[in-house]
């Protein structure tokens, strides 16, 4: 019986699920997507809050650090606006035509028979047209993204101890675990790819494995860095030592949106 158990852990991948973040992670920052992004929140504070034009960059980089994104730092400190609005102005006038098919991620995704799973800040929509545009629209099994986290119908619009708590997002550990309970993740069986340091950070205390993609060097709360997703097989060999010779990827993949 000793013998048999020593066996099946042998034979255990050591991984369950691959989480990934979108933007700067599964394409690159020098992309310009950021950048623009970035531009559209700082027009939106100025043009639809009435926010001084003079303030607003020092206060949108505030709002970034202590809040995790700047729209729910927005709606931390009392500003109301519609959620929907908002994405629409920061996300639907990005100049995604910046994106290109990309098959070599395309090919490394789908050579790996494990399930993966879509973690972003972001909302359905955007996340839906950066996989479209990518080409990668079929290669993940699930989508937690902004209103996965955000419900509609969540009746708990209001809490004066934690205002933080009005919109759930990375880096912090609520939205970790809310993502873990709805997509059925285990933390300790699951690799998580993210640009971000402190969201790796907060991952790694919530038990997930990390990789730091953007950067040439590891640091504290960081188990792997990735200059580039296209170098996930020299730098993670074990992903595609797991694989078992008998196993086939499907060709058809429905992705499942968790809203």
């Amino acid at each position: 019986m000793e013998h048999e158990d020593s066996y099946k852990r042998v034979l255990e991948p050591k991984y369950e699920c691959l989480l990934f973040d979108v933007d700067d992670t599964l394409y690159p920052l020098s992309s310009g997507i950021s950048a623009q992004c970035t531009k559209n929140i700082i027009d939106y504070m100025i043009e639809k809050l009435g926010i001084d034009e003079t303030k607003v960059p020092e206060m949108c980089i505030s709002l970034y650090k202590e809040y995790g994104t700047t729209m729910a730092g927005l709606r931390a400190i009392g500003y109301d606006f519609d959620y929907d609005d908002y994405h629409s102005f920061v996300h639907g006038r990005l100049p995604y035509e910046l994106l290109k098919h990309d098959p070599v991620l395309r090919n490394l995704l789908r050579s790996l028979p494990v399930r993966k799973v879509i973690f972003s800040n972001a909302n359905e929509a955007h996340v839906a047209k950066v996989l479209s545009r990518l080409g990668l629209e079929d290669c993940f099994d699930d989508i937690i993204c902004f209103e996965t986290l955000n419900p509609t119908n969540n009746d708990n619009k209001s809490n004066v101890e934690s205002p933080r708590s009005l919109i759930v997002c990375k880096p912090f550990e609520e939205a970790y675990e809310q993502a873990f309970k709805i997509a059925n993740i285990n933390p300790q069986k699951t690799l998580f790819f993210d640009d971000s340091v402190r969201n790796l950070q907060t991952a790694k205390l919530t038990g997930l494995h990390t990789v730091w993609v953007g950067a040439s060097h590891r640091t504290k709360g960081i188990d792997n860095a990735l200059e580039s997703i296209h170098n996930m097989k020299e730098a993670l060999p074990e992903l595609w030592e797991d694989v078992k010779p008998d196993i086939r990827y499907s060709e058809k993949t429905a992705i499942e949106v968790r809203v």
